[in-house]
């Protein structure tokens, strides 16, 4: 019988710690009597006797001017401080900065930074059903609508602690570019706050922890942008693997070329599983001007293949020395293919080499 109350008083502290309302995991539990005390006098010693020596050691600090003297007993807050998640791939945040502020660094070349970032940001504001009310892209900022938290929602049946209290909240975003364009950071300032402890209770204009606020709402736009930079490297590590339909065409200039039907960021590492597959060595590569440096070492088949048929994958190519040159043309990539001296290849030549080619690239599951 002691055992199962025991596991009661067990389960009831457990479900009181468990339910309590967000208003009362901000204060500290217990008694507030020390708020009563006077602070105490410094023992007065004759000067005729000898001092004793005292030990700083343990002394605290003298409040500043901007301290907040009434932050005491329940209007304190013990929650430990917010902190904020560089997540994202290319991101960080600066250190001994106490502003709710992240910086990304470009690390995919499809988009421009900040388009990234606003539009991940306005479709995390979507899904969570918040409005805009204000966006200013040449000025790189946005104002939202207002984010309403209802905590009554979160009440359970079993709780022994119910909570009415609503807060809303309006925030401001602002993005910094660097001047080369490639680094930028995303800013979130409270501008408009208002919380009712109940319906009937008058209304809190002022958040007592206007930086965690802050911090809590960028740490849910940043999980956000990560969340979707994972589901578009995903989807596009499934799209080099599938294979890619490729035809004979031009490239801009007009030299003789083919044409791969997929985006530069798709075709770009597909091309470079494909290279090697046909035995071409990648040396040098400059992905941001579509340069490859290759050398021609023969076909990656193995030597049981070669038995059967020595030359299936072998090219008939003069020189091991060749460039390649990798440019987006609209929803499509063209591949030019140029010798040592930059020189395209010949339409003929061109030709004899595209089935080869053309059969790798469309070949599913490739391995990377």
């Amino acid at each position: 019988m002691t055992y199962k109350f025991q596991l009661i008083g067990v389960i009831t502290a457990t479900v009181l710690s468990a339910c309590s309302s967000l208003e009362e995991r901000e204060i500290a539990s217990g008694s507030f009597e020390y708020i009563k005390e006077q602070p105490g006098q410094k023992i007065k010693i004759p000067e005729d006797v000898d001092q004793p020596k005292f030990n700083d050691s343990y002394k605290l600090p003298d409040l500043g001017e901007n301290a907040p003297l009434t932050a005491m007993g329940k209007k304190l807050s013990v929650l430990s401080p917010s902190l904020v998640l560089p997540i994202v791939a290319g991101s960080h945040i600066e250190e001994g900065s106490k502003n709710a502020t992240v910086w990304f660094d470009q690390v995919d070349d499809a988009v421009p930074l900040d388009t990234a970032v606003w539009n991940s940001l306005i479709r995390f504001l979507e899904t969570e059903g918040i409005g805009v009310e204000m966006f200013d892209k040449d000025n790189q900022r946005l104002i939202t609508d207002w984010m309403v938290w209802d905590e009554s929602q979160y009440n359970k049946w079993y709780s022994w602690s119910k909570s009415e209290r609503t807060v809303g909240q309006r925030f401001e975003f602002s993005l910094q570019k660097k001047t080369h364009g490639r680094s930028a950071a995303l800013s979130v300032d409270l501008v408009e706050y208002k919380e009712k402890l109940d319906p009937e209770s008058s209304e809190i204009t002022q958040a007592k922890d206007k930086r965690r606020n802050e911090i809590d709402v960028l740490n849910k736009v940043v999980k956000h942008y990560e969340f979707e930079t994972q589901v578009a490297s995903v989807k596009r590590y499934r799209q080099i693997r599938e294979g890619l339909p490729m035809e004979l065409g031009f490239d801009s200039d007009g030299e003789p070329a083919f044409v791969v039907a997929a985006d530069y960021e798709v075709t770009w590492p597909r091309l470079l599983l494909v290279l090697r597959k046909l035995g071409f060595d990648v040396k040098d590569f400059d992905k941001s001007n579509g340069l490859l440096f290759v050398k021609y070492n023969g076909s990656e088949d193995g030597w049981w293949s070669n038995i059967w048929s020595s030359d299936k994958n072998q090219f008939d190519l003069d020189i091991e020395e060749y460039r390649i040159k990798v440019v987006a043309v609209g929803q499509k990539t063209s591949i030019t293919l140029l010798d040592n001296e930059s020189k395209p290849f010949l339409v003929n030549k061109l030709t004899d080499l595209y089935p080869k080619f053309s059969k790798t690239m469309s070949a599913d599951d490739l391995d990377i």
